[in-house]
């Protein structure tokens, strides 16, 4: 399944929206766990995800059916394909290996 990076920028002022809504955010995260290659808080501007999905579409959908998509945490959601190519997560150089 494709990977995709996401970069979700808070709302100004959304720390306490994001706070209010944690518990359900990360019961969302972990009900999702398989899809997700990995997650965190951009501190102090948002998220940054990298999952799979199997078209944009179904990330956008996947991102937001979290509850701080529904709260309106996020002011903008940028979705792109991602091809990890270097890296120790891939084992090195990608176009190296046969």
């Amino acid at each position: 399944m494709p990977l995709f990076a996401v970069r979700c920028v808070d709302e100004d002022g959304a720390g306490p929206v994001r706070q209010q809504h944690l518990a359900a955010h990360l019961a969302h995260v972990e009900a999702h766990m398989a899809r997700y290659r990995i997650a965190g808080p951009l501190v102090p501007s948002g998220s940054l995800l990298v999952i799979e999905a199997a078209d944009a579409d179904d990330a956008r959908a996947l991102i937001m059916a979290d509850p701080y998509g529904a709260a309106g945490v996020w002011a903008e959601v940028i979705i792109e394909e991602f091809r990890a190519a270097a890296g120790t997560w891939v084992g090195g150089a990608a176009w190296k290996q046969g």
